[in-house]
């Protein structure tokens, strides 16, 4: 059961107090689950603080009391997603091996995209959108985080660790095939059929976007610089 937010908490109190915060979490994350769902299926336009109140089983009052405006929640989904999108490309090691690292990077990235279809679809329509909402991070976080990784690439090609490759092309290739899987899982799962209900479906999956796209910058003697 929800627990109504605004109820008065005993000033020094510490257990009430501890209780009180515990409490405003998991109703934040109730909301915020619930709204994940309502904006992926209907948009930002589509979607009413009614229906995520319902969703998430509490009153709209109650919800006004953590996010005053549909905006508020809305913003606050859209940064999660990003942020538990970027931890995996934040994590590649410069020190590495290339391969390796990227790899690593292409099935955790699918992962997230299997596991949270809804964050993906959301993201994608907010870009299709002109991404009103998240202008200022894509120009600002998100753009210093990938020269950063730009840079990393730049340099195992300069060490002659992989094929002399546009980085930035390589990293837009890995998000494009990766929430694929996600933004159109119902075509793929029309052309696969019951091939996507197996328990390794993803496993395979990752493995075969690895091979290809390792395989095209791995150092050939026929390739030649850009």
């Amino acid at each position: 059961m929800v627990t109504d937010a605004t109820a008065p908490v005993e000033a020094g109190v510490d257990e009430k107090a501890e209780g009180a915060t515990r409490i405003q979490g998991i109703n934040r994350r109730l909301i915020l689950d619930a709204a994940l769902d309502v904006f992926s299926a209907y948009g930002f336009r589509g979607s009413t603080v009614d229906q995520i109140a319902e969703k998430a089983g509490m009153s709209k009052p109650n919800l006004l009391y953590y996010f005053p405006r549909k905006q508020n929640i809305y913003v606050t989904v859209l940064e999660e997603t990003l942020t538990e999108w970027l931890g995996p490309f934040e994590s590649i090691n410069p020190q590495g091996d290339p391969l390796d690292e990227l790899r690593h990077y292409i099935t955790q990235k699918l992962e997230l995209s299997a596991k949270r279809p809804e964050a993906s679809r959301l993201f994608a329509n907010e870009i299709l959108h002109g991404a009103p909402a998240i202008t200022d991070f894509l120009k600002g976080h998100l753009k210093d985080l990938v020269d950063e990784k730009a840079r990393v690439i730049h340099r195992w090609i300069e060490e002659k660790r992989i094929a002399p490759i546009d980085p930035y092309h390589l990293i837009f290739t890995i998000w494009a095939v990766t929430q694929h899987y996600s933004d159109f899982s119902v075509q793929v799962a029309a052309v696969l059929g019951k091939r996507t209900e197996e328990p390794d479906f993803y496993e395979q999956t990752a493995r075969s976007i690895a091979a290809i796209i390792l395989d095209g910058v791995r150092v050939r003697d026929d390739v030649s610089p850009l």
